[in-house]
């Protein structure tokens, strides 16, 4: 199993990258959109952005909230998982109201560490970096970018590499020795 870790900030490049990796690799690739449907026109025209740069012949499967029980059933050996992107998956976890499933998001969260440590296959996850501005004033955009930066530190802590992408450019923050 090979996990790698991408981050950087809104627009920076991090998708793109994980993409090129993705295209490098000798065996079936798996897009896994975390992202739910809105009916926000620009959103869409992000998602038709992302469509449009992925070849056709990579799988997609959208992952809902269960994106550990995606992992532990697509993820064999010599296929490669492209998860993009973790923050948009914990957004799913912030009711029409703004609040936030604590319970159900411990659980996921959790089986998604554990299904990263378990499967046989490469995967790579892309995440948002937005812990380096100000503390957010709104509590729930604060228990947001909270729990979004503790997910990446788990995250890293299991993957093999970690990638800082900024103004399109990869930094490696953690590589096999």
């Amino acid at each position: 199993m090979t996990t790698h870790l991408i981050t950087g900030g809104a627009r920076s490049g991090k998708s793109r990258y994980a993409e090129q990796l993705a295209l490098a690799h000798d065996g079936p690739v798996l897009y896994v959109a975390t992202a739910e449907r809105r009916d926000d026109d620009s959103f869409a025209a992000r998602i038709a952005h992302h469509r449009e740069r992925r070849p056709a012949a990579w799988g997609l499967v959208e992952a809902g909230p269960g994106l550990a029980a995606v992992i532990a059933a697509q993820g064999t050996a010599g296929s490669l998982l492209l998860v993009d992107c973790l923050g948009m998956w914990l957004m799913r976890f912030f009711d029409a109201d703004g609040q936030f499933q604590a319970d159900t998001w411990q659980r996921e969260r959790a089986a998604l560490l554990d299904a990263l440590a378990a499967t046989p296959a490469a995967v790579l996850l892309v995440s948002n970096e937005i812990g380096w501005g100000v503390v957010p004033l709104g509590a729930e955009t604060r228990h947001f970018v909270d729990e979004l930066g503790r997910l990446n530190q788990g995250v890293a802590a299991l993957c093999r590499r970690v990638t800082l992408v900024a103004c399109g450019q990869a930094l490696s923050l953690k590589a096999p020795a």
